[in-house]
């Protein structure tokens, strides 16, 4: 785990397309506007981790496809958390989630945000 200028706390998954979408988005943001950015996988939220579970997210115009903008992050250095209790309760294991994703527990959670300049939390 890295400690980043940004800070997106996303609490729900594909349930809620429009959360899931704005987090994505502002976190790219953030790394195109030269900030560090990481994305925590919380809560339900925590079933994201799987590889290509984003793929095909689409609330339409004028926000893009999830997945493909959740690789741009990636490829532009985001980083991508996930909450190891959640995903523990919520009966995922650790080889399901994707390798590229850092598994952290409630310490690392406030270390990044307390270390970080910017936060957004989506409930």
């Amino acid at each position: 785990m890295k400690q980043t200028d940004f800070v997106v706390t996303l609490f729900e998954g594909k349930e809620n397309p429009d959360n899931l979408t704005v987090a994505v988005v502002m976190a790219l943001n953030a790394i195109k506007q030269g900030h560090s950015a990481t994305i925590i996988l919380m809560v339900k939220a925590v079933a994201l981790g799987q590889p290509g579970a984003a793929n095909g997210v689409d609330i339409g115009a004028p926000f893009p496809e999830v997945g493909g903008q959740l690789e741009a992050f990636l490829d532009l250095g985001g980083q991508v958390c996930v909450c190891n209790s959640c995903m523990e309760h919520n009966g995922f294991r650790p080889e399901q989630m994707d390798p590229r994703y850092v598994l952290i527990n409630a310490p690392d959670v406030v270390s990044l945000l307390m270390g970080a300049k910017g936060s957004l939390q989506i409930t």
